[in-house]
């Protein structure tokens, strides 16, 4: 009995990592097809992660232990139960339906605190269906008695080797996919679609006007302080002049604004083809703390003259220097603050 549960565990968390390793892949992309500015890293956050490894990889194990024991097993012998109770026979199509069946009202409240559409909400439940069933029928081959036995290590053999291909094909998929260009660029912005008012929705606006002047009124600059999180926060009014450069690509356009007596950094372009925003960081760049300003009003859309209506802003709520968490609520505020997004995360270790 103690070699079966052994086995079973085994293959468990084998099939587990591996759908973990994949999940990720997929997270990772996913993130790059988000709206998003082009946050900073360094050689730091890439040592960070490579101390940190073998205590992620720790936490894995034992996640993986505790769903093997408490979701798996279970649903491996519910499913055997009901199959003999109500097709007189073990059939694998129990798995399936069980882990639909068990999983749709998690998926279901997730989905709803999260406020993600019925068809995100859809996908998530059929992915989380069909990993925990992958996983549960890898486990049942091994206590099928009708079948050639397999030891745990011949189970663990075969789920290294076909999980090893999964991740090199789900990878590959992955890079093709991005590089065919199916992640999010900002918009390329031209002189005449920079022109305009842009505000932080705290009463703070900048105009730039066609013939290069720009007006400041309450925009706020930050100066370094003692505190790396508290910069000091100063309110720019004034007048002077404003030059876009379009750089060498989408990632590199730049507005670079100069007010009388108000000393501020260049603004860079991230945002939607119908709604651009331009953005400083806060203080330090490594602790992706963003100042933004969106357009407000009709932004000119691209290839023709006629206006589109804005369709998307940032959520916010209070942080550091009145900053707030990045997100994609539709409150119109444009601080964004402490970018703890995981998908941020990841998108950095991508990058570096």
């Amino acid at each position: 009995m103690g070699d079966r549960f052994g086995a079973v565990l085994a293959a468990s968390m084998s099939v587990l990592f591996v759908e973990a390793v994949i999940g990720a892949i997929a997270f990772v992309v996913w993130g790059q097809t988000q709206e998003r500015p082009g946050l900073s890293y360094n050689a730091m956050s890439v040592i960070f992660l490579v101390v940190m490894a073998p205590f992620g990889a720790a936490a894995g194990a034992a996640c993986g232990a505790r769903l093997s024991v408490g979701v798996v097993m279970p649903v491996l012998v519910v499913a055997g139960w009901l199959g003999r109770r109500l097709s007189r026979r073990e059939a694998w199509w129990w798995v399936p339906a069980l882990a639909a069946t068990g999983t749709a009202p998690f998926a279901l409240a997730a989905a709803m605190l999260a406020r993600t559409g019925l068809l995100a909400g859809l996908g998530v439940w059929l992915a989380v269906t069909a990993a925990l069933a992958a996983t549960v029928l890898v486990a049942r081959r091994l206590l099928l008695v009708d079948r050639p036995w397999l030891s745990g290590g011949a189970m663990f053999g075969r789920v290294a080797l076909h999980g090893t291909l999964a991740v090199v094909a789900a990878g590959t998929l992955a890079g093709i996919g991005l590089w065919a260009g199916i992640g999010y660029e900002p918009p390329r912005l031209s002189t005449e679609q920079v022109t305009g008012t842009w505000s932080d929705a705290r009463g703070g606006t900048l105009i730039l006007t066609a013939d290069g002047g720009a007006t400041a009124t309450r925009v706020e600059t930050f100066a370094d302080s003692d505190d790396v999180l508290e910069p000091v926060v100063h309110r720019c009014t004034g007048t002077g002049t404003w030059e876009y450069t379009r750089g060498t690509g989408p990632w590199s356009q730049e507005v670079d604004v100069s007010v009388d007596d108000c000393p501020m950094d260049t603004w860079e372009v991230f945002g939607t083809r119908e709604h651009p925003k331009l953005y400083v960081y806060i203080g330090d760049p490594d602790n992706w703390n963003l100042y933004i300003l969106q357009r407000r009003g009709r932004p000119l859309s691209f290839g023709s003259r006629r206006d589109e209506p804005a369709r998307r802003s940032y959520a916010s709520a209070p942080n550091h220097a009145g900053g707030a968490v990045f997100g994609e609520d539709a409150v119109p505020d444009s601080r964004v603050c402490q970018l703890s997004d995981l998908t941020l995360v990841m998108d950095q270790y991508v990058a570096g």
